[in-house]
């Protein structure tokens, strides 16, 4: 079980605080920058509205700091997502996501109420993301809820098309990529325009673009995602 604990993760480039698009200030990135702001701290958002970036960029933050931090997606786990919460604590940081993913699982609400009161006894920030509010992910432990529901909440919203256009060009920028307001629009027309689902693209354009040694046009995007020539 321990092999799928991310605890040593080599936290992702482009999920970084100063990366999080957001129209006009956002106090919660002053927030979750601050140690001292919250010893834990609910987000909860629809799928794709920057809640995994926000938890990968809380621990980057901590981890440049020299702290510990620890990151585990609950999603990923099915039988033993009990274990695996168990196994974590000894970190200054600990970011849970996908909580939702838990609800209904006896043994892991349990273990998760469990980690909640070590991690809170022991001075660990917590920082926890699902796609509601604690009272409204289902989870069955009255306790658990109680002690989710006392966190500092936080709402998130996703971005409306301008603003995935602007996250994608600048993800792809990072990589040397150049794309044009075409090659946007037949992205946008032509595939998902969810932004996690864009970004996955991308990194396949990425490879195929350098194996081909080609610019990123529309002829060679057909080509590429379409299989047309």
């Amino acid at each position: 079980m321990s092999s799928q604990l991310p605890l040593a993760l080599r936290w992702p480039a482009h999920q970084r605080f100063d990366t999080f698009l957001v129209e006009g200030s956002n106090p919660l990135l002053d927030v979750l920058r601050d140690p001292l702001a919250a010893d834990a701290f609910f987000i909860c958002g629809p799928r794709a509205s920057g809640k995994t970036h926000l938890l990968i960029a809380a621990c980057a933050h901590a981890s440049a700091a020299g702290q510990v931090a620890q990151y585990l997606d609950l999603a990923r786990f099915a039988e033993g997502s009990a274990d695996g919460i168990r196994a974590l604590g000894g970190s200054d940081l600990l970011a849970l996501d996908n909580v939702d993913a838990v609800a209904g699982n006896r043994a892991a609400e349990h273990a998760l109420f469990d980690l909640y009161n070590r991690c809170r006894a022991e001075g660990t920030r917590l920082l926890f993301a699902a796609q509601d509010t604690p009272t409204s992910l289902g989870l069955t432990l009255p306790d658990l809820v109680s002690r989710l529901a006392s966190s500092t909440q936080w709402t998130l919203r996703p971005l409306d098309e301008a603003g995935r256009r602007t996250v994608l060009r600048e993800r792809a920028a990072q990589r040397g990529i150049a794309l044009d307001d075409d090659v946007m629009d037949w992205l946008f027309n032509r595939h998902s325009r969810d932004l996690a689902t864009l970004t996955g693209l991308l990194e396949r354009i990425d490879r195929a673009a350098l194996a081909a040694k080609r610019r990123v046009t529309v002829p060679f995007l057909r080509q590429l995602l379409d299989g047309q020539g």
